[in-house]
């Protein structure tokens, strides 16, 4: 019996409204920064966004689905235990992660020093190779909420794959 791979990809994304007297995590690090990201849970995009086309992938629904918020439960969740939530669902239907594709869409703070520990703390959480993680920032060229300063959104793309037994 020859072991051959599904693969599957997914693609999520996420917006949130930035406001003063919160703290700005983003890619499961704090950033330094005079504002965060205002949701039920810590606003982390760029984590909500990679749980979007983690879900998507597994053919699972989406964030909202999974941690719906009417649940008071998810009122100020941690976004790295969101993840973890989700990695556990859907290694619990065989399938794991080959690699991420971030991208931060912000005009302000500048990301570029902060990559790097968003590479690492994604990689950790998802228990993953670092190399197979790519996290990208992107400006809006002042055009919208985002370009405005008044947000932040990320795009994520994954691949997914599980293992399946057959006669070839």
């Amino acid at each position: 019996m020859e072991l051959r791979y599904e693969y599957r990809t997914g693609i999520g994304t996420d917006i949130h409204r930035l406001m003063p007297d919160l703290v700005l995590k983003l890619g499961g690090i704090e950033v330094p920064f005079d504002r965060g990201l205002l949701a039920v849970s810590d606003g982390d995009v760029a984590l909500h966004a990679l749980i979007d086309a983690l879900l998507g992938a597994a053919g699972m629904g989406d964030i909202g689905t999974v941690y719906p918020d009417t649940d008071p439960r998810w009122r100020g969740a941690d976004s790295r235990a969101l993840l973890l939530g989700v990695k556990e669902k859907i290694e619990a239907e065989k399938w794991e992660v080959v690699n991420v594709d971030l991208t931060i869409h912000a005009e302000q703070p500048k990301l570029a020093p902060y990559k790097g520990q968003m590479k690492r703390a994604i990689a950790g959480l998802l228990d993953i190779d670092f190399a197979h993680v790519n996290v990208k920032a992107k400006t809006e060229e002042g055009l919208g909420p985002v370009g405005q300063g008044e947000a932040m959104a990320a795009t994520a793309a994954v691949l997914l794959r599980r293992r399946i037994k057959g006669l070839f």
